[in-house]
């Protein structure tokens, strides 16, 4: 027996050991950062499990053929995503929903990066589609274009996503003045009545559906979990949906994604250039949305604090956390939580048709 564990120990490659290092940090960013812990502390622990001398790991073999191959976790972690939102703000302003589609900017600006630097169509499309700044998206989009480097790409989402209080700032200051920043913008809840929350998921359904038919699957899951919440006579399956369903479709999704990060897979140098991209795509995005804030105050009589324009991204609720703690830093009466909500659950709805649109376009080129 010692001398099979020593020869499993001299089995290891530089590579491997690489991807174990990787394993470990993302499990100290979960554990002692709190960063997307149930996601990144199974997706850890997956990266050191399936880099270990001779193992095959057939069961995340298994569960990526069965929860990511067939597209199943994305989808039922959509139910979980659509049953924690409160459209309540972006329906009682719907223009907050423009913010969302603005900072998209980057994810068909990172495609078209991801092709000049020499990836083939199928993995450019694959690689913008993190600028959408939603996990499931991402993994959606990348699994159906069979991409590569679909490891790398799930792991770029979604730290990207965990970073967004470090990331969207000096993006933010660089594009706006102080007094920008300290632009007020009153609040005024208006009473949204339960007919238009339950009709709301199901016309968004039909119309981006309609609009970009490949959407369709991705934004119908999302917006049947928002129907259970919003239904009103299923709470104990909305809370499950939110939490259980949530929780163990995250947990289960960090593992399986490990399975893509195989070191033979993942330490190479387009991964590197994956993760720029990302970073790069996230950047874009913030700055679509505040540059189209700004172009909106130009005929605006009441002017948008622009800062609300980078919550338009879909990563929720950090987006939306964010702008809201930069504006008190500017202002310590400035309240711009309500709005910056809006404009974050609007950037899932916009994440999501970004997503089906990419599909719609690439894929009849592929």
């Amino acid at each position: 027996m010692e001398h099979t564990v020593f020869s499993n120990l001299l089995a290891f490659t530089p590579q491997q050991g690489a991807m174990i290092l990787i394993g470990l940090t993302l499990i100290y960013l979960a554990v002692r950062r709190g960063m997307e812990p149930a996601l990144l502390l199974p997706m850890g622990f997956g990266a050191i499990l399936v880099n270990l001398p001779l193992s095959e790991a057939p069961a995340l073999e298994t569960l990526f053929e069965a929860g990511i191959a067939s597209e199943l976790f994305p989808l039922l972690l959509f139910i979980g995503v659509g049953a924690m939102i409160d459209f309540g703000p972006l329906l009682s302003d719907p223009k907050l929903l423009l913010f969302g589609a603005a900072a998209q900017l980057g994810v068909f600006l990172t495609l078209s990066a991801a092709v000049l630097l020499g990836f083939d169509l199928r993995d450019a499309a694959s690689i913008g589609i993190i600028g959408a700044a939603d996990g499931p998206t991402s993994i959606y989009v990348a699994n159906y274009f069979q991409s590569r480097y679909q490891g790398a790409i799930m792991v770029a989402a979604y730290s990207y996503m965990a970073l967004v209080p470090i990331v969207q700032p000096p993006v933010i200051r660089l594009l706006t003045t102080a007094e920008e920043r300290r632009i007020r913008m009153e609040y005024t809840p208006k009473s949204v009545s339960r007919a238009t929350r339950i009709l709301f998921p199901i016309l968004v359904t039909v119309l981006a559906g309609a609009a970009a038919p490949k959407s369709a699957e991705l934004i119908g899951f999302l917006m049947f979990g928002n129907l259970i919440r919003e239904c009103g006579v299923l709470e104990s399956l909305s809370q499950s949906a939110q939490h259980e369903l949530a929780n163990l479709i995250t947990l289960l999704l960090g593992l399986t994604v490990a399975f893509q990060m195989r070191a033979e897979l993942f330490v190479t140098w387009e991964t590197l250039m994956i993760l720029w991209l990302g970073l790069l795509a996230f950047l874009l995005d913030t700055a679509g949305g505040v540059l189209f804030a700004k172009v909106l105050n130009l005929f605006c009589k009441r002017k948008v604090n622009p800062m609300i324009g980078a919550a338009g991204i879909s990563a929720f609720p950090m987006a939306s956390r964010t702008v809201h703690r930069m504006g008190l830093q500017e202002d310590p009466y400035n309240f711009l939580l309500m709005q910056a909500a809006g404009a974050n659950v609007g950037g899932q709805i916009a994440s999501v048709i970004a997503g089906g649109m990419i599909l719609s376009l690439v894929a009849p080129l592929v």
